[in-house]
């Protein structure tokens, strides 16, 4: 029975010059030219070289997209708050006869002036109706500009929110 030294993993014997500080393919090609020749293996050199580029660029393309649609995600709310505020500083801005007490109203030109103004002041553009007189809804656009995934061309991403404000009134009010 004889006995085959066991060598340290990529040594292939006193041919290799791994051991000599060189680490390329081309050290153990003559060695590997002759495993291919008689159907034992494969050339491998180069193949780790592919794989980690192609997960780097995956890796960077995942975190662009969780920063970029989180972004995204912020930037919506912001377009909801607005709009939701700037419909109740819309809807402060009652009819006069409101004031007089014959009735609940919203002054049309006066909240949409007020609404708008909101808009205008938190840099966000919209739209404002006023319906049934009591109810004011605005409409918000704004844009997130993707911080990583302008890299493959997505350069704008378009948000909107809404929000509205309806006058009510309660019992034992004087309306």
């Amino acid at each position: 029975m004889t006995t085959v030294p066991l060598l340290p993993l990529g040594h292939h014997g006193p041919a290799d010059n791994t051991s000599q500080g060189t680490t390329n393919c081309t050290a153990d090609r003559a060695i590997k030219d002759d495993h291919l020749a008689q159907g034992r293996g494969r050339d491998d050199c180069g193949s780790i070289s592919i794989w980690f580029a192609t997960t780097s660029f995956i890796m960077v393309v995942l975190v662009g997209l969780v920063v970029d649609v989180g972004g995204q995600v912020q930037t919506q709310q912001h377009a909801r708050a607005v709009a939701a505020q700037a419909a109740r500083a819309g809807a402060q801005e009652l009819d006069a006869t409101s004031v007089k007490g014959q009735g609940l109203s919203i002054d049309p030109s006066s909240a949409r002036a007020a609404a708008t103004a909101y808009l205008r002041a938190a840099g966000v553009t919209g739209t404002v109706a006023v319906s049934d007189g009591t109810l004011l809804t605005v409409r918000t656009t704004d844009t997130y500009e993707p911080k990583f995934l302008s890299i493959i061309g997505l350069t704008r991403m378009s948000v909107t929110g809404e929000g509205s404000a309806r006058l009510i009134q309660t019992p034992g009010s004087r309306t």
